[in-house]
């Protein structure tokens, strides 16, 4: 058996929330389903427990022999369960988070992510408030919601647990409450955190009568609503705080309003044929209508609080004259200028709502009137009242929801958040090739060479005329794509210019690949003027480099393309921004973990040395975009030390990156979870861009890099690409052709109908070895590449070489931060697991050769990280996580045994509704228990 640790006093809160849910889980389950099926779940979780704590190999046998026993509608109750258990340890986990936060904070203790502990260190390193706020003024911060087909949740369920975290938080408040209070009101505390209790056991009820599982695939509009949920339970309230948060740590100084929202949902065409110009024009539609309908709310309550009377105060000049333009003639409301003002920018409001969405305000004190031309007009009024209020001595009340109310609007504006745009390079170029056909000024475009390419569009973009010929009929796909193009020139007049900034070029291979999206541009007004006579653009042409080879041609495209005659006062002309954005997950997919993280270190190293003389002489900002997804294959991990592990140089303030699939949950749900990740975003910007890096990296550093990338992708495609047989082994020994038939996602889960790993996508290909447990692409490749650094002649040459990998894990934040990321992956990976999938395979010889390579592999990656980090344990500088994993993870383990035996069921033919909703219910719920899955 093997010895627990003791249980740290700091997690009995916990251990007892957990407890808590777990026991009403269990007695709904008793209640509602029996006490067989109660007596199911309790042996099968006291097996597992025992298996995966002590590693008990009988209680491993007794578990198989029980699962493979069940009956389908047994084994549907037992999933329900135990997938339940995942979502509600998470609550917990949660709470715990926030719990233990407001402890050190109570302390004095700011952890490192906080904008309290990045102040303290910006102060300690001689960094003035005036340098920060300056800092601010010329910096951009966005996470970018994305959808892909990973999300699993269903709404219900997510607002059911909302409430249960809600609840949770309640509880605590009692508990905390009650130390304050006399022992005598023992019996009224009891009865408090009972009734709490009855409350949870009715939410808890609720889940397991919901449906867990979509009956009909998700629609881009579901996805819409799904992200906008966030906006309502998180950040309208929450940014508005962290902003707040900043200004009193500036004392004195203004925060300009730069950290900002991204949305790519119903504009991002690479791939998805369900996202058209209609899509775009409801997303931002629906995306205008909620950030309108809390402004009217937070009016609406203002209204209610200011109840200042002109006969008790004096009013300035411009307040009385906002009072007087008011409709409101209520005679009850004479003397109330601030109510009276308010009703009016109401009507205001509520008549922008409706012209903008075509959508009614639920309230009409007076009727719909003169809408507000832009979101800035709106702004001037409130900063009227603001101003009124601090010339009245009466800043408290305007510090407790006007203040917040204008950060708002100068942050999410009409718009709400940015919508990008984005399409795949070879789209463009088919859609040129039609209308340059059509105006019988190229035969065959895509017959090019790249230099008559570029000429060709460079004469196009010094030409003012269009390209499309009057009554000259056009295909379906070219219309659809001008289409794009068009809502956007429209929806940026009517919502403003920062409803839609970028347009995002997938499979940027080429300059033209860049002209070709300014050329279309050209085409629907987007891009005024012609190159040489002072253009604008509209659109941030942003181009994408995703592969190994895209990353390595990165900076060379884009020095070629800044070369072009026209193109830097195009730019400068523009805005003088630059975005570029850098792919994780389709890097990782083609040359592993090690080799992915290297090459987009040397890219963004290689286009600050293009950028900075354009920043020196031009103004050029380059602002780098991180396509990070959840799994750790995907450049997920911790958002903090990923930015400070950006190479020196590359961030400078400027920071965008895409949040993803079961990540957004996870981060976002709770809004006291979620400000938090905010922070960590703000606080780690501030460091990499004001702080210099312990050290820099060494020569012999980035020598030692070079190499251990390529002897790692040399082991990672000599195994995914260059094995036979290991297409075959992935598809049967992952449920990726279950997540494939899976409502989880608008998107198809691969490009081609066909099982080539080449044509798979990045995120059902790292979300797929996430639920069989063996998280292959976020560790794969390391064990072999480090095998071979060290593998020198004599014992003095290897002891040195690791102490060269040593130095570089204690002293390069990068090593460092690749390093952990492999240590948290390793840790939540599971050969014995991994194995239980493998027997999926048929071929036994395959399945044998295959395995044993991965296993293979996995020791020598553990062997590298002991040697190197000198730590024997996964986790060990990671307590939070390690926790997580020893309280959830024994719970996950019969989901994965569960979905292996139904997967096997599944495909011998036994294919009946309730054995495909069984293994899409054990998806569901591992992916909960794993949390960074997207």
């Amino acid at each position: 058996m093997k010895k627990q640790p003791p249980i740290d006093v700091r997690e009995e809160p916990l251990l007892e929330d957990i407890r808590l849910l777990g026991k009403i889980l269990g007695d709904i389950v008793r209640e509602q389903e029996g006490k067989a099926v109660y007596g199911l779940v309790e042996q099968i979780r006291k097996l597992s427990v025992s298996f995966h704590r002590d590693a008990n190999q009988k209680a491993n046998q007794e578990l198989t022999k029980l699962l493979k026993g069940l009956s389908g509608e047994s084994a549907m109750k037992v999933l329900r369960a135990f997938t339940y258990f995942s979502h509600l340890a998470n609550l917990a986990e949660d709470r715990h988070h926030i719990r233990r936060r407001i402890a050190h904070e109570r302390e004095g203790s700011f952890r490192d992510g906080s904008i309290p502990a990045a102040m303290n260190k910006l102060t300690r390193a001689g960094v003035s408030n005036k340098k920060i706020s300056e800092t601010l003024a010329n910096s951009l911060i966005s996470p970018v919601l994305t959808a892909h087909p990973t999300e699993v949740q269903r709404t219900s369920i997510l607002e059911a647990e909302r409430e249960i975290a809600n609840l949770l938080t309640a509880r605590d408040q009692i508990k905390e409450s009650s130390k304050a209070s006399n022992p005598s009101k023992d019996e009224l505390l009891l009865k408090e955190l009972k009734l709490n209790e009855d409350l949870i056991r009715v939410r808890v009820l609720q889940l397991w009568h919901t449906r867990l599982l979509r009956f009909t695939k998700l629609t881009v509009a579901d996805e819409i609503e799904n992200a906008l949920s966030y906006y309502e339970t998180t950040f309208l309230r929450e940014i508005p705080k962290i902003y707040a948060q900043l200004e009193d740590s500036l004392t004195g100084y203004s925060v300009a309003n730069f950290f900002k929202m991204g949305q790519w949902i119903g504009g991002d065409r690479d791939g998805n044929p369900n996202v058209s110009a209609k899509t775009l024009e409801y997303a931002v539609s629906r995306q205008a209508e909620m950030v309108l309908r809390h402004y009217l709310t937070e009016v609406h309550h203002l209204g209610r609080e200011l109840s200042v009377s002109a006969l008790l105060l004096k009013f300035p000049k411009k307040m009385q004259e906002l009072a007087a333009a008011s409709p409101d003639t209520n005679e009850h409301r004479q003397d109330e200028p601030y109510r009276r003002a308010l009703t009016g920018m109401y009507s205001r409001l509520a008549a922008t709502l409706k012209a903008l969405t075509g959508t009614d305000a639920a309230r009409h004190a007076v009727a719909p009137q003169n809408p507000y031309a832009s979101a800035q007009e709106f702004l001037t009024d409130l900063k009227t009242i603001e101003a009124s209020l601090i010339s009245q001595n009466a800043e408290a009340l305007a510090n407790k929801r006007l203040r917040g109310l204008i950060r708002a609007v100068g942050v999410f504006g009409f718009h709400l958040a940015t919508v990008d745009l984005r399409q795949s390079s070879d789209m463009h170029e088919a859609v040129l090739v039609e209308l340059l056909q059509a105006a019988s000024i190229e035969s065959n475009y895509s017959a090019l060479s790249e230099e008559a390419k570029q000429k060709l569009l460079l004469s196009l973009l010094k030409d003012p005329r269009p390209l499309r010929v009057v009554g000259q009929k056009y295909s379906d796909f070219a219309l659809s794509e001008i289409a794009i193009f068009e809502m956007a020139k429209k929806i940026r007049s009517q919502f403003g210019a920062d409803a839609i900034r970028h347009y995002i070029i997938s499979h940027t291979e080429t300059v033209s690949d860049l002209l070709e999206v300014l050329l279309l541009q050209k085409e629907v007004g987007l891009m005024t003027g012609v190159l040489g006579k002072k253009p604008v653009a509209d659109l941030i042409v942003v181009p994408l480099f995703e592969t190994i080879e895209d990353l390595r041609n990165a900076a060379p495209i884009m020095r070629d393309y800044y070369a072009l005659p026209g193109v830097l006062p195009l730019i400068k002309g523009s805005g003088a921004e630059q975005d570029i954005m850098l792919g994780y997950s389709d890097s990782n997919k083609d040359g592993g973990i090690v080799t992915s993280n290297w090459e987009l270190y040397c890219a963004e190293l290689a286009l600050v040395q293009i950028f900075d003389p354009l920043g020196t002489e031009h103004g050029i900002k380059m602002r780098l975009f991180h396509g990070r997804g959840g799994t750790v294959g995907r450049g997920g991990g911790p958002s903090y030390e990923a930015i400070l592990a950006q190479p020196p140089g590359t961030v400078r303030g400027q920071i965008r990156l895409t949040e993803q699939g079961e990540v957004i949950g996870s981060k976002y749900a709770n809004p006291d979870i979620g400000r938090r990740n905010l922070e960590t975003l703000v606080a780690a910007t501030l460091e990499a861009t004001l702080l210099k890096p312990t050290k820099p990296a060494t020569k012999e550093f980035l020598a030692a890099a070079a190499k251990i990338s390529q002897s790692s992708m040399d082991a990672y495609r000599g195994l995914v690409y260059e094995t036979p047989g290991f297409a075959e082994y992935f598809f049967d020994a992952t449920p990726i052709k279950e997540i494939a038939k899976l409502n989880i996602g608008s998107r198809p889960a691969s490009r081609k109908a066909n099982q080539k790993i080449e044509d798979l996508r990045a995120i059902p290909w790292g979300f797929s070895w996430g639920q069989s447990r063996l998280t292959l692409p976020g560790w794969y490749g390391f064990g072999s590449a480090i095998e071979q650094f060290l593998n020198r002649p004599s014992a003095s040459e290897k002891k040195a070489a690791l102490l060269t990998l040593q130095k570089m894990y204690q002293q390069w934040p990068f090593f460092r931060t690749l390093l952990s990321n492999i240590d948290m992956v390793l840790a939540k990976s599971d050969l014995a697991l991994a194995s239980r999938y493998s027997e999926l395979v048929a071929d036994v010889k395959l399945r044998k050769r295959i395995f044993g390579a991965i296993e293979a592999e996995w020791n020598k990656t553990v062997s590298a990280l002991n040697a190197i980090t000198g730590e024997k344990v996964r986790l060990a500088n990671n307590p939070a996580l390690a926790r997580s994993i020893r309280n959830r993870f024994p719970y996950i383990d019969p989901l994965h045994h569960l979905q292996v035996e139904l997967v096997r069921r599944y495909r011998s033919g036994k294919q009946d509704d309730r054995v495909q909703r069984g293994v899409h219910i054990a998806i569901n719920g591992i992916a909960a228990g794993l949390r960074n899955t997207g």
